[in-house]
């Protein structure tokens, strides 16, 4: 399990990652689960994964060698040279299901999960960021105004922040905030989930983004949960007791 976020506001784009693998309660390992491509000055694209990691890179392997897009079987395309962020997503979109169909003709009916959704989000000459939602059979969705994040993995921790805190008009500062809140509150309530964080930061006309990896012992990370959990308590201890009758 993973949870993977990426939020696009005004001020620019944020995307987290964690970076626990689990085939078992005795094989929990560190991977990076979010990819950044490209050339600073040109593009930057970033692509974060949840789901089997073989799938994972066979899609990664596939978009190295270039593949087909439908409809044009004598060009290789590549995200390094592609001209917009949305045939960015098709080209990730297309070697998705082309290892997953691969991979699935090898495994038969073996009751193995190859699944692998994508997060594909970035700049292409300095445009504004866009954010897209790659399917296991290589469809996408493009994030909006009205609902400014996508999220991939074990969401469901995390969503009420985000739904909550969360606006097109949210401070690229604060976005980061508030993505890591959702982070935290998502690891405390799901082991699957772990440190280190990988994350990406890039701003509209910007094609340089600001990449961190936060570790366990990152002491603003472990002020941002202590804070937040007192923050939470102290919020819970100031509401009024319910009227209703209690025993």
């Amino acid at each position: 399990m993973t949870y993977c976020m990426g939020l696009l506001v005004k001020e620019g784009l944020v995307m987290l990652a964690d970076t626990r693998t689990n085939a078992g309660i005795d094989n929990v390992n560190v991977y990076r689960k979010l990819r950044v491509y490209g050339e600073p000055g040109k593009r930057i694209i970033g692509i974060a994964a949840s789901g089997s990691l073989s799938t994972t890179q066979a899609a990664i392997n596939r978009l190295q060698e270039g593949v087909h897009l439908p409809g044009d079987p004598d060009t290789v395309h590549y995200i390094e040279t592609a001209p917009t962020m949305f045939k960015v997503a098709q080209i990730v979109g297309v070697a998705l299901a082309e290892a997953r169909s691969a991979i699935e003709s090898t495994v038969n009916q073996a009751d193995v999960s190859i699944d692998v959704t994508l997060l594909v989000g970035g700049s292409i000459g300095g445009a504004a960021p866009r954010l897209f939602l790659v399917y296991p059979e290589g469809n996408c969705i493009e994030c909006g105004m009205d609902t400014p994040y996508l999220q991939i993995g074990e969401n469901k921790y995390g969503k009420p922040i985000l739904d909550r805190l969360l606006s097109y008009r949210t401070g690229l500062a604060e976005a980061v905030k508030i993505g890591l809140i959702s982070m935290n509150s998502t690891m405390r309530s799901n082991l699957a989930v772990g440190l280190p964080i990988d994350m990406l930061v890039l701003r509209p006309g910007q094609s340089v983004a600001a990449t961190h990896r936060i570790a366990e012992d990152d002491p603003y990370y472990m002020e941002l949960g202590a804070r937040w959990l007192k923050a939470l308590r102290e919020a819970q201890a100031d509401i009024p007791a319910p009227p209703y009758a209690l025993p």
